[in-house]
C-alpha cells in the first residue's frame, strides 16, 4: 500500500499570495500609487522600530565560551521478562531526549533482531548515554543546566567549547523547577556569562539560543520572545518564556541571550508532534532560576515560601457571588490549613487574595510563585477581599514542607432529615452513620452531604455528585439541611443571583457558584 503523508491543501505562502485585493483597495496595473489616507488623530503614534542587528557573529563569539555539554551515563539494567519490570526510562513529557530514550531502548531491547532473548547476558546492565546543554555561571566552575538533563545519571561530563571533558559534580536539583547545578574544577581558564532581568524581556525582543543539539556542539540559533508567562502544565511554578528561536533534542539546559548577551531564559521544553523544532520553544526565565541556582550552589537545596492554603481560580460567577467588582481575579482560598502560615495570619476560607507581598495577583496560578518566592520567615503584607471589602493583613511565610499537610476537621454534630433544594436539582441530607457507610466518608467529616442531583439541573452543570459534601454556603458553615435551605432563602430575599457554595470531596475543597435564578434576572 502506498503510504501517506499529511501536508497542507494549499502552501501558506502560497494562500497568501492568491488572496486578491478588494475592488476598492485594488490598483491599476501601471497607476501611480495613491495618496496615503490622512491620519487618525485618535490614534496612537507609531513606535519607532529598533535596528536589527547586521549580524550575530560578534555576539556569538563573546557567549560561545562559556555554553557547555552536558554527557550523562546511567547503567540500566536490562529488563528481564517481569511483567512488573520497567521497560523504558522515562523522560519528562515535552524533553528533548523523550525520543531518544524510546527509540535507544526500543533498538536495544532483548528479544529484539540482533539481541539475546533469553540467558544470563540479559542480564547484564547497559550503559545509556545522553546529551544535554548547560552554562557556566561563575569562572570558579559553576554550571547551570536542566534536572531532567542528569536525572538519574551515575557520571556526569562537562564538555567545554575546546572539546575538554571534565568529571562534574552535582551541587543540587530542583526537580520543581527542573533546574541543577554542577561544579567543575580544572585549571583551564573559564569564561562566565550572567543572568539578566528576565522581567524586561518583551514580546518581539532578540533573543539567541546556544545550545547541543543532537549532539552537534555549540550551535546559535536566532529568534524573537514569542509570549512571556506560558503555563505548559509542567508545575505550579510555570511562568516560561516562549520563544521561536530554534531548540531541538539537545538544547535542553542552554541559555537564552538578549542582545546585551546576558541570560534571560533557560531552555527546557519544546512543543512539537514529531520531535523537531517547529518553532515554539519554552524557557525558564532567569528572574526565577537566579534565586534557585544560588540556592542550590550555596546548600544543595531550596527552601521556598509556604502559605498552608488550598486555592482556585475566581471565576466570573465566583466573583459576582462575592461581590468582587472587576471580574474574576485573584485567588480564592477554598481552605486554610489548621495551625498553616495563612491561619495563623488570619486568612479564611472564602478570603480572595488579591495582592501578596506588593504584587498583584492577576489570577490563581501566579500565588504560588509569589509565595515560593518570599524569603521564609518573613512577614508578608497581604490584601483579601472579604465581606464585601478588602482588608490588609500580615502573614509570616513558612518553609514548604516535603510532603503536602492535611488539615484536620472537628467532629460533626447531628443532623436531621433529607432535604430537597428546591430549584437546585439537590437533594442532602445530615451525615449519618449510613451516610459514612454509603459514600465512604471520613470519620470526622462535617457539613450536608449530597444524596441526589437531578439530571440536567444546575447542580449537574457544575459537576455536583452525590456524596459531595456541602460545608458552606456564601462563606457560612452549615451542619444541617435546614440550614442550608435557610441561607439560600437568605440570599434569594437579597435578590442574590447566585450562591457561593464550599463542596469537599475525595479530592479535596472547592468553591461552587449556582445560579439561584435565570440570567438578565428573570426567574430560574
Amino acid at each position: 500500500m502506498r503510504p501517506s503523508y499529511p501536508r497542507l491543501a494549499v502552501p501558506l505562502a502560497a494562500l497568501l499570495v492568491a488572496l486578491p485585493l478588494s475592488p476598492r483597495a485594488q490598483p491599476a496595473l501601471g497607476a501611480p500609487p495613491a495618496s496615503a489616507p490622512p491620519a487618525d488623530a485618535g490614534a496612537p503614534p507609531a513606535v519607532p522600530m529598533r535596528d536589527a542587528p547586521q549580524s550575530f557573529a560578534p555576539l556569538a563569539r563573546q557567549l560561545l565560551p562559556a555554553v557547555v555539554n552536558i554527557s550523562t551515563t546511567q547503567n540500566v539494567a536490562a529488563r528481564a521478562n517481569r511483567p512488573d519490570a520497567p521497560e523504558v526510562p522515562q523522560a519528562p513529557p515535552g524533553s528533548p531526549f523523550e525520543e531518544f530514550f524510546r527509540d535507544f531502548f526500543n533498538r536495544n531491547r532483548p528479544g529484539q533482531p540482533g539481541q539475546p532473548g533469553q540467558g544470563p547476558e540479559q542480564q547484564r546492565p547497559r550503559r545509556a548515554q545522553s546529551l544535554g546543554s548547560g552554562f557556566i555561571i561563575d569562572t570558579s566552575g559553576i554550571v547551570v543546566t536542566n534536572n531532567h538533563v542528569i536525572d538519574g545519571a551515575d557520571e556526569i561530563n562537562v564538555i567545554l567549547s575546546d572539546n575538554t571533558s571534565i568529571r562534574a559534580e552535582l551541587l543540587g536539583t530542583d526537580p520543581r523547577t527542573d533546574l541543577a547545578v554542577l561544579r567543575i574544577k580544572t585549571d583551564k581558564p573559564l569564561h562566565a556569562v550572567q543572568f539578566g532581568d528576565s522581567d524586561t524581556a518583551q514580546v518581539g525582543d532578540w533573543v539567541l539560543a546556544i545550545g547541543n543539539p543532537f549532539g552537534l556542539g555549540g550551535t546559535v540559533t536566532a529568534g524573537i520572545v514569542s509570549a512571556r508567562g506560558r503555563d505548559i502544565r509542567q508545575g505550579m511554578y510555570d511562568d516560561f518564556i516562549q520563544t521561536d528561536a530554534a531548540i531541538n533534542r539537545g538544547n535542553s539546559g542552554g541559555p537564552l541571550f538578549n542582545l546585551e548577551g546576558k541570560v534571560v531564559g533557560i531552555n527546557t521544553a519544546i512543543y512539537s508532534p514529531s520531535g523537531g523544532s517547529i518553532g515554539i520553544g519554552f524557557s525558564i526565565p532567569s528572574n526565577l532560576a537566579r534565586n534557585i541556582t544560588a540556592q542550590l550552589r550555596d546548600g544543595g537545596k531550596v527552601r521556598r515560601g509556604w502559605l498552608g492554603v488550598n486555592i482556585q481560580q475566581v471565576t466570573d460567577e465566583i466573583a459576582e457571588s462575592l461581590g468582587l467588582t472587576g471580574g474574576g481575579r485573584g485567588a480564592l482560598v477554598a481552605r486554610a490549613q489548621e495551625d498553616g502560615p495563612a491561619a495563623k495570619g488570619g486568612i479564611r476560607n472564602g478570603d480572595v487574595i488579591l495582592r501578596f507581598n506588593g504584587q498583584e495577583v492577576r489570577e490563581m496560578r501566579i500565588l504560588p510563585r509569589i509565595v515560593a518566592e518570599t524569603p521564609v520567615g518573613r512577614p508578608a503584607p497581604v490584601v483579601v477581599w472579604r465581606d464585601g471589602r478588602e482588608q490588609s493583613l500580615d502573614v509570616t511565610v513558612g518553609e514548604l514542607p516535603a510532603e503536602a499537610q492535611q488539615a484536620a476537621a472537628t467532629p460533626t454534630p447531628p443532623a436531621n432529615r433529607p432535604t430537597e433544594l428546591s430549584g437546585l436539582g439537590l437533594r442532602v441530607g445530615p451525615i449519618s452513620p449510613e451516610a459514612r457507610e454509603r459514600f465512604s466518608l471520613k470519620p470526622d467529616q462535617r457539613g450536608v452531604v449530597i444524596m441526589e442531583v437531578a439530571p440536567d439541573s444546575p447542580a449537574a452543570e457544575r459537576e455536583l455528585r452525590p456524596g459531595d459534601v456541602i460545608v458552606e454556603v456564601q462563606q457560612e458553615r452549615v451542619n444541617t439541611p435546614q440550614e442550608v435551605v435557610a441561607r439560600l432563602e437568605a440570599l434569594r430575599k437579597q435578590n442574590r443571583p447566585s450562591a457561593l457554595l464550599l463542596i469537599e470531596t475525595a479530592q479535596g475543597q472547592r468553591f461552587v457558584p449556582l445560579r439561584l435564578r435565570g440570567e438578565r434576572g428573570s426567574p430560574g
